[in-house]
């Protein structure tokens, strides 16, 4: 009886982790046939730049998929492949006082992603992705860049990559 109910269990349980794809415990979708990605530079195109966030951008969405798939890095033509650009980067007042003065400020940072698959085409899309975070008023923005950006960028990154592999 023990004994069925064990066989019992790896069937059902390798059957819901087969689906579509090789799945991983990060969520992540991947044919199997892919073998490899590509994280092309992502360029500054926005009107204020940060000499920084290219490749922070850039580096961080590669080790995202470095660390979360078994995917090999190639420099052109993955078998899934990433490029794109950021479009936005600037900083508003976002919480307003009694006096009309901001309490607090926010950061925002956009970019533009085009995904191709190889293997499915269907899974291609070019999308803006938009994350801020926000900062006291009191706080000189050069001070904070670096912390906010990391945090912006981590955010980012994770929402190409649930929208490229992962297929909840």
């Amino acid at each position: 009886m023990r004994k069925t109910y064990t066989l019992l269990l790896i069937v059902v349980a390798a059957l819901f982790l087969s689906g579509c794809g090789v799945y991983s415990f990060t969520g992540a979708s991947i044919p199997p046939e892919a073998k490899t990605v590509s994280v092309r530079y992502f360029p500054n195109n926005a009107n204020l730049v940060y000499p920084m966030l290219s490749n922070e951008m850039t580096n961080t969405l590669r080790d995202y998929f470095m660390n979360q798939t078994s995917l090999s890095e190639v420099e052109n033509d993955g078998d899934l492949a990433i490029e794109g650009e950021i479009t936005g980067y600037a900083t508003a007042p976002t919480a307003i006082t009694g006096d009309h003065t901001a309490a607090l400020n926010r950061l925002t940072i956009t970019v533009n992603v085009r995904f191709f698959n190889r293997f499915d085409e269907s899974k291609n899309f070019e999308q803006t992705f938009t994350q801020f975070e926000d900062y006291s008023s009191s706080q000189d923005l050069n001070a904070v860049q670096e912390t906010l950006c990391s945090s912006i960028v981590a955010k980012l990154c994770e929402d190409i990559f649930n929208k490229a592999v992962v297929n909840w």
